[in-house]
């Protein structure tokens, strides 16, 4: 079933800076498994529009959504939300 509210995560300030800008490389790796965001919100149980605001930077996903969308595209956490 998919999430019809977005409930906010609360993370520590240096976590949700990491977050506030764009994620670009979750566009990127959702691109190489030809995935729209559509497909990816289906398979991970959330919106369309929440996996739009992610990778906008409007929304923090909880640390359980992240690595569900990391397990989706055999990604770790560190290749999709962690910045140097």
């Amino acid at each position: 079933t998919r999430s019809t509210t977005v409930e906010p995560y609360r993370l520590c300030g240096r976590c949700r800076a990491k977050f506030s800008a764009k994620n670009l490389r979750l566009k990127a790796a959702r691109a190489v498994k030809d995935l729209s965001q559509a497909k990816l919100a289906d398979a991970v149980g959330v919106t369309r529009q929440t996996m739009n605001a992610i990778e906008n930077g409007d929304y923090n996903p909880s640390l359980n959504l992240c690595v569900t969308i990391c397990k989706v595209l055999d990604l770790t956490l560190n290749d999709l939300f962690w910045e140097e």
